[in-house]
């Protein structure tokens, strides 16, 4: 790719991503709609248990499971 179409891929690309943040709408969390009930926050036990602990131990199963199940013959 020559210089004169990676700078126009480049200015497209910046351009598209300025629109669309200039275009959308803040998320007005501060405001309550009609109807939200929220409910207690979490803890930060519960939260680095529920957002680290349980994706890393479902990566440890999963991994577990794929070399116990491995199938392939092994290389002496």
């Amino acid at each position: 790719m020559d210089k004169k179409n990676a700078m126009r891929a480049g200015a497209v690309a910046a351009g598209t991503t300025l629109m669309m943040l200039l275009m959308s709408s803040p998320a007005l969390a501060v405001t309550r709609d009609d109807g939200d009930d929220p409910g207690s926050g979490l803890s930060v036990i519960e939260t680095i248990s529920l957002y680290v602990l349980a994706p890393l131990a479902l990566f440890a199963v999963i991994a577990g499971l794929v070399i116990v199940l491995d199938k392939s013959k092994k290389k002496a």
